[in-house]
């Protein structure tokens, strides 16, 4: 009988200093045959008694992700994907920050950090890191590159499971501007994000560290305390996602608001579980035809569950629930992430609008929340997963998001 594999001995970190250092993922080859020892002996459940997903994740669906993560799916290949940008680990406020680091060959590229959500993780921006980076390669202009930044939030990915309570979208905002200021030398950045990176975007914003030059986010979380009694008809239809998101969608959240422990108990022990509870969310947050399949394809998916399986982060990342709005707002609020945003933000805030997004903010409660809003675009195609979707279509709304704020920093 094989010895059940321990996630904390996944790979050799470096040593954990307050300096940077040079890190690749390496997972060693004992736990990917435990995970296919595991899907091996999945015990399934019965059958839904619907012919839709409205019960969840479908049992045929679900055997089949199953299969093909045993049988066609590569993570060495992803790995090395993953390797061929810089990497690296440092240690602020006590806990290990992963992140990636690409500058750019443009002079005068702009910095950007780039924060991402649950179930995602830095998987979602590898298709846009070269296109920022170099984007005379993709259509762009030279003037439009960036150096780009992407951390992993703590107890997510290969950043360290914090082990005291605390770690806010706050407390990572004041964590990710010492890493651009103090630990990257930057003078001068901007901030984008979506889901949790949206509200660790607006806290950083709301913070206004001296190097913040503006931010964007593709889900604004600026959903007035009272909502209007008499709304326009956008107001109207952002009200009526808002009602079905508590109605049908806030089942997770609520969970992991309240209860993430008892939760993780299943994502760590089981990688069926830890599939499912995030293929589902890859169904209802895509720009999809009905398949998680039609908006990003199974190597990606099982790029992302694949990272959270093997740096056992499925509880920690839960966590983040109960930090950003569970310990004091405990279950049905509307969108864990809006309630841990500021209300009023003075710095220069943009967005661009995905359709598929879970809801839609109408720009009159964006200018109320954001007396300095210089970017607004609503387009065409995507989902909540926006640079995940849609690379091309992502990066080329950051190009146009921040042509006003050129010039103003370079590079270390």
């Amino acid at each position: 009988m094989s010895t059940a594999y321990d996630p904390s001995s996944m790979h050799s970190l470096p040593p954990l200093t307050d300096g940077i250092s040079p890190f690749e993922a390496n997972i060693p080859q004992a736990a990917i045959d435990d995970l296919r020892q595991r899907l091996s002996l999945v015990r399934w459940p019965d059958r839904e008694t619907v012919t839709d997903w409205s019960q969840g994740v479908p049992l045929s669906a679900a055997r089949s992700l199953v299969d093909y993560w045993i049988n066609g799916y590569d993570w060495r290949k992803f790995e090395a994907r993953l390797n061929r940008f810089p990497q690296f680990r440092t240690r602020i406020d006590g806990v290990g920050i992963h992140f990636i680091h690409v500058q750019s060959p443009h002079p005068r590229a702009l910095p950007i950090l780039l924060t991402h959500g649950w179930p995602g993780s830095v998987v979602e921006f590898l298709d846009v890191i070269d296109r920022l980076t170099e984007p005379t390669k993709f259509g762009g202009r030279a003037e439009d590159a960036f150096h780009v930044v992407v951390p992993s939030i703590p107890g997510f990915g290969f950043s360290d499971k914090p082990s005291e309570p605390g770690w806010n979208p706050a407390r990572i905002a004041r964590a990710w501007t010492v890493l651009m200021q103090d630990k990257l030398g930057y003078a001068g950045w901007v901030a984008q994000g979506g889901d949790w990176g949206a509200a660790i975007t607006h806290a950083m914003a709301s913070q206004r560290p001296e190097g913040l030059l503006a931010a964007h986010v593709n889900l604004p979380l600026v959903v007035p305390e009272v909502l209007p009694v008499q709304p326009s008809a956008e107001e109207q239809r952002a009200i009526n996602a808002i009602e079905r998101y508590l109605d049908q969608m806030a089942g997770y959240a609520d969970q992991m608001n309240t209860r993430p422990q008892t939760i993780g108990y299943g994502l760590s022990d089981s990688p069926v579980a830890l599939a499912m509870w995030m293929y589902e969310k890859f169904w209802e947050w895509t720009d999809n035809a009905g398949r998680p399949e039609d908006a990003l394809s199974r190597d990606q998916m099982l790029d992302d569950i694949s990272l959270y399986w093997f740096t056992g982060t499925g509880t920690s990342s839960a966590r983040l629930y109960w930090e950003g709005v569970g310990s004091t707002l405990r279950s049905h609020t509307f969108f864990s992430h809006s309630r841990a945003a500021p209300d009023r933000i003075e710095v220069p805030m943009g967005a661009s609008l995905f359709p598929r997004e879970t809801f839609i903010a109408p720009r009159k409660w964006a200018e109320a929340a954001w007396p300095n809003l210089f970017y607004w675009n609503e387009v065409d195609k995507g989902g909540h997963f926006a640079a995940f979707e849609q690379p091309a279509l992502f990066a080329t709304e950051l190009w146009r998001a921040f042509r006003a704020f050129r010039g103003y920093a370079e590079g270390p």
